[in-house]
């Protein structure tokens, strides 16, 4: 294992929590940017949301030009917070299923360590009801990829577990914020792919292109209902409750000052 421990900031675990939450029916993907210490700790604080051009129950792909653009992004932070950022590893979904990698994601792994050798996975598994207490659970874990074959053999990859870390953060970053922000519209585009790929058949009747276009007008109401409401409700408290915050900062300043005053 190259990598000793990963910390997750809660700001970017929120991101890619809510992103696993969006969809129930399918596996959804992003990339993860931070930083690596000298004691082989990696640091992520950032996520970048990735749009699916293929949706899959069980399945992810990220393609070279969704990668060439996290790093692009990760130079763009390096500047932009004079820290050396660059894209760190990669988190799915697993709804109603294991958190466990597949083989595949194990495959998947052993390909980007072979890029960089810090690179790490992580996995979300939601909407997974537990057996004995009927309550619906989230699990996450973060892993790497080992080959256990011999030399001059065909590769056997495992999974060895990566310790995981989410680290407290006062306050929503403005990278993480960006990328809630993004989360809607990049849905939007996937259910308008689907929905513009069925012109693509110019024998549909009138009640299949009817049924097509109610079912798209659902899916994006639907996402309405169970993402795109409760997100801004959830960011409106938040504003809230730093308005507060900051009213009784101010207070607590002012009854210093007065005190210093006295005191002087």
């Amino acid at each position: 294992m190259t990598v000793s421990c990963v910390k997750l900031s809660s700001d970017a675990f929120m991101v890619c929590l809510t992103h696993a939450l969006s969809t129930e029916n399918e596996e959804v993907m992003g990339l993860c940017i931070g930083e690596v210490d000298e004691n082989r700790v990696s640091h992520i604080s950032a996520v970048m949301l990735l749009r699916r051009s293929d949706k899959r129950k069980d399945r992810v792909e990220i393609s070279p030009e969704q990668l060439s653009n996290a790093a692009i992004h990760a130079e763009i932070l390096t500047a932009e917070l004079k820290r050396p950022m660059r894209v760190l590893g990669w988190y799915h979904s697993h709804p109603h299923i294991t958190v466990w990698p597949s083989h595949v994601d194990v495959r998947t792994q052993a390909m980007y360590q072979l890029m960089d050798e810090c690179f790490v996975g992580l996995i979300f598994s939601t909407f997974n009801e537990d057996k004995k207490s009927k309550q619906q659970r989230i699990q996450v874990t973060c892993f790497q990829s080992t080959n256990h074959s011999p030399e001059g053999e065909p590769p056997m990859y495992e999974r060895i577990e990566v310790p995981l870390q989410v680290a407290p953060s006062s306050h929503i970053s403005r990278e993480s914020m960006q990328s809630l922000v993004t989360l809607p519209g990049i849905l939007t585009e996937e259910e308008s792919e689907a929905y513009t790929s069925t012109f693509a058949s110019k024998d549909l009747d009138l009640v299949t292109r009817l049924h097509n276009s109610a079912v798209f007008t659902k899916s994006i109401c639907h996402m309405m209902e169970v993402l795109t409401g409760p997100l801004m409700q959830s960011l409106e408290n938040r504003c809230e409750h730093d308005k507060r915050l900051a009213a009784q900062l101010l207070t607590r300043k002012q009854e210093l000052e007065r005190q210093l005053e006295e005191l002087s």
